[in-house]
C-alpha cells in the first residue's frame, strides 16, 4: 500500500462529481483509493496490474498538484508519459525569493509557462511551492532544463530561445506545416 498528501483544496477535485474522478483512476489504474478527506491522506492499494498500479501514486500527486484528472490520467495512455515535480523552494533562499522566481516561471498574463507548454508538448502547472510536468521524457527534461535556467537567473529571452531550438529538435520530421 502507498500513501499520498493530497492539498485540502484539490480532495474535491480528486474525488470528482459524485465519486466520478476517483472510480475513474480506481478502474483505469486498477487500485483501491481510500481519501482521508479531513487530513489530505490518500491510500492506495493494488488489486490489479501491478504496473498500472506503480502509476496511481503519481496520478493521485499530479492532480494535488493541480492538474486536471484528464491530464493525470494521460499517464496510463502512454508507457513513456511521465510525471515530474520540481520543489521551487529547494532552489529559493527565502519566501520573497520565491514569489519572485514563481512570478518569473509564470510570466507576464502566464506567458512563459504557456510557452513551456507550446514548445515542448508538456503540460506545466505551477502551484504553491512546486512545478509539476506532465509529458514525454524528451518534453519533460526541456521544460526541467529550462526552469533551471529561469530559476538561475537567465534572461526569459535566453529561455525563449532555447525552448524554440527544443521546438525544433523534437518536431523535426513530425511538422506537417514544414512541407514545401
Amino acid at each position: 500500500m502507498k500513501h499520498v498528501k493530497v492539498p485540502q483544496d484539490r480532495i474535491g477535485v480528486l474525488i470528482g462529481e459524485g465519486g466520478e474522478t476517483m472510480r475513474e483512476i480506481e478502474r483505469r489504474a486498477e487500485v483501491r483509493l481510500d481519501i482521508d478527506s479531513e487530513t489530505g491522506a490518500v491510500a492506495i492499494d493494488d488489486v490489479g496490474d501491478p504496473v498500472s498500479g506503480m502509476l496511481a501514486p503519481d496520478i493521485v500527486k499530479a492532480i494535488g498538484r493541480g492538474f486536471t484528472p484528464e491530464s493525470a490520467l494521460s499517464l496510463l495512455d502512454n508507457d513513456l508519459r511521465t510525471f515530474e515535480l520540481v520543489d521551487l523552494e529547494a532552489h529559493t533562499r527565502n519566501k520573497n525569493d520565491l514569489k519572485r522566481q514563481k512570478g518569473r516561471l509564470i510570466g507576464e498574463d502566464g506567458r512563459t509557462r504557456e510557452l513551456m507548454e507550446e514548445l515542448t508538448g508538456a503540460e506545466v502547472v505551477i502551484k504553491g511551492t512546486t512545478l509539476g510536468v506532465i509529458g514525454q521524457p524528451e518534453e519533460v527534461d526541456a521544460v526541467r532544463r529550462a526552469v533551471g535556467m529561469i530559476l538561475d537567473g537567465a534572461p526569459h529571452g535566453a529561455v525563449y530561445s532555447f525552448l524554440e531550438r527544443k521546438h525544433n529538435e523534437l518536431t523535426q520530421g513530425f511538422d506537417v506545416r514544414q512541407s514545401g
